[in-house]
């Protein structure tokens, strides 16, 4: 599976003086490169994606000779992605249409002015079909700035030879653990408890689970009322309950999808990618290998699970913004978001895709050498319920202040004071909001 680096460390980079100084230089050297004898070129930027190629191709194809669309691939880390493009846009570069954005920098980008807002057909185009959830990512202060390429959504993973059922609730799942942990079988509960990222997303879903908010609606504001005091209570409590892994606090996607490989964990709780690593490691067990929506945080209340993903921009200084969106909304098209499913495990954020199972070669039966939605994602119901009732990180420009700020007062979970790391997080909070634009 093509496992895109989604949720990485999110640590302090250079400030906005270095990103400006930094920038001219880049361009000064990118722009050569973008200028053919061959007809346009629509340049699209995105982080490493296995088979987006294919993607690409087949988009340049239907193109027909109009444009060629060329994939830039950006670094492997988010921080890495972020910095490049926002060091390029910071000088105006004409050389980039098409953005590829971590669903939690199309604030950030659209306040800065450098994402163009979506309107009329390419605006209805972009929309059709498109889950709730991850529509909300792309847009900034009611606008749309953005089309969804992909979404994601974590699930809790089990082996139905240790747990026949899954938990419903997190007091169910803590009470299994600590019966298995008497029984002297795998029992702890694994997630991302290192300083980063994925710290954050994991208390975000705690967070709205308990029906809480950090910022308010409009990013704009602290909030981090009851519902976030409850959430830090019970992030408190499954990190010191004796049920983790000794590492939590050191512990990203994979360390934990390896945790429950070796056999240490019960349950994990984590993105889809971990279906076909298991398969692919630990073929003779899969069958064994389930699934659920997340654990709810009270009973009868479907937890809200935080979502990923990336979003398509177009580049305010393109100068082929006509091409650049029709080539961004092929990019994201149900077929191509089909293509990136089956191939490079990114759920779709257009429901009908789900429901497609016509595998990628509609002339031949569906097969291992020719999948489909059913055969590669055997879990898309569980995905599709989780997107449903999915939650989205604090919608602000000041994003990538505010997980630095939570990333670092969160952790190590097992310190936390609930009401005292709550009152840090209203002071720290507030004053990452004062930043103004996009945030180095």
């Amino acid at each position: 599976m093509g496992k895109r680096i989604g949720a990485g460390k999110r640590g302090r980079s250079p400030g906005r003086t270095a990103v400006l100084l930094g920038a001219g230089a880049l361009v000064t050297g990118m722009l050569a490169g973008c200028a053919t004898s061959s007809g346009l070129k629509i340049n699209v930027y995105m982080s490493p994606e296995d088979n987006f190629q294919k993607v690409v191709d087949g988009c340049n194809a239907k193109a027909a000779g109009k444009y060629e669309i060329i994939y830039n691939k950006l670094p492997r880390g988010a921080d890495d992605q972020r910095l490049q493009m926002a060091r390029r846009l910071a000088a105006g570069d004409p050389a980039m249409d098409i953005l590829g954005l971590d669903v939690t920098w199309v604030s950030e980008f659209a306040e800065a002015g450098w994402a163009e807002e979506w309107t009329g057909r390419n605006k209805a185009e972009a929309t059709q079909g498109v889950l709730q959830g991850p529509l909300d990512t792309a847009t900034h202060n009611g606008k749309l700035y953005a089309a969804t390429k992909n979404t994601n959504v974590q699930l809790l993973w089990y082996d139905d030879r240790v747990t026949p059922k899954p938990p419903a609730t997190w007091d169910e799942m803590m009470r299994k653990a600590q019966e298995l942990k008497g029984q002297g079988k795998p029992y702890e509960i694994v997630f991302t408890g290192a300083q980063y990222e994925g710290l954050v997303v994991f208390y975000n879903t705690l967070v709205a689970s308990m029906g809480g908010h950090i910022l308010s609606d409009d990013g704009k504001s602290v909030v981090m009322d009851e519902g976030a005091v409850k959430a830090l209570e019970l992030l408190k409590n499954v990190s010191t309950s004796g049920l983790t892994d000794p590492s939590l606090s050191n512990m990203k996607e994979d360390d934990i999808r390896q945790a429950f490989q070796r056999g240490q964990a019960a349950f994990q709780l984590n993105w889809p990618y971990v279906y076909a690593a298991y398969a692919k490691d630990k073929k003779a067990d899969l069958p064994h290998f389930k699934w659920a929506v997340y654990p709810a945080a009270a009973p009868g209340v479907p937890a809200r699970t935080t979502i990923g993903g990336f979003d398509l921009a177009v580049s305010t200084y393109s100068q082929h913004k006509p091409e650049a969106f029709e080539a961004a909304l092929c990019l994201r098209s149900p077929e191509s978001q089909k293509i990136s499913a089956i191939n490079d495990g990114v759920p779709p954020s257009i429901e009908s895709v789900y429901h497609d199972d016509v595998p990628l070669d509609p002339g031949k039966p569906a097969s291992a050498d020719n999948p489909n939605m059913a055969t590669q994602y055997p879990m898309r119901e569980a995905i599709l319920a989780a997107l449903k009732t999915a939650a989205v990180r604090p919608l602000t420009p000041a994003y990538q202040n505010a997980s630095t700020v939570m990333s670092k007062i969160l952790s190590p979970p097992s310190g936390i004071d609930p009401q005292a790391t709550a009152a840090k997080l209203r002071e720290q909070l507030g004053d990452a909001l004062q930043s103004k634009g996009v945030i180095p």
